[in-house]
């Protein structure tokens, strides 16, 4: 991802809360030769070194994608800026915020892995319910599916948050970002640090 130096993202324990926060991204691949992307939950290991998810078996992506390398995107909130924001001139631009990550891919069917895996992902996003649902699926329903272990070996961060205008354009598109609505980035530009 092209990332100019005003907006690269390095401190590895904020890339990290973003990939936990935005972990619905997309695992692109090559099937046959030709690029193929599917849209996954992820869920980043306990020693941020690996991305896991799971495929449908019917999805071809899985049957090339052992030792492949792979590229996931995550994507945060993200917003159109007008130029009639500004104070100063400026173009149409639109800010971001999305983490990239490279690494290799292995493929599992190991039935208490896949269990794990689905169970975890499961109580991640249960656990904003008041009553989250309990696993209570039929064992031959694993069957279904392949794991995917992303033994992760580069990221790549980008918060475009208008960081290369003035003080008084940030000011006043954080202004018009909240008027028209657009709390998330919104609220990246104010926490940015």
């Amino acid at each position: 991802m092209y990332i100019p130096t005003h907006f690269e993202i390095t401190d590895a324990d904020e890339i990290y809360s973003f990939i936990e926060a935005n972990a619905f991204g997309q695992l692109i691949s090559t099937v046959e030769g030709r690029l193929y992307s599917t849209h996954i939950p992820f869920l980043l290991s306990p020693g941020h070194k690996q991305l896991l998810g799971h495929l449908a078996k019917e999805n071809p992506q899985w049957k090339d994608i052992d030792g492949q390398e792979v590229l996931i995107t995550l994507q945060g909130p993200h917003a159109y800026i007008s130029p009639s924001w500004y104070s100063s001139p400026g173009v149409p631009t639109w800010n971001y915020q999305a983490v990239h990550v490279y690494g290799t891919c292995h493929a599992f069917n190991d039935a208490s892995r896949l269990k794990q895996l689905v169970e975890s992902l499961t109580a991640k996003y249960e656990s904003t319910f008041d009553q989250p649902w309990q696993p209570d699926y039929q064992a031959s329903m694993l069957k279904a599916i392949v794991g995917i272990e992303i033994e992760i070996s580069e990221l790549q961060c980008k918060y475009k948050l208008s960081q290369n205008r003035s003080s008084q354009d940030r000011s006043r598109v954080t202004k018009a970002l909240g008027a028209r609505g657009s709390n998330q980035v919104e609220k990246a530009m104010r926490e940015l640090k």
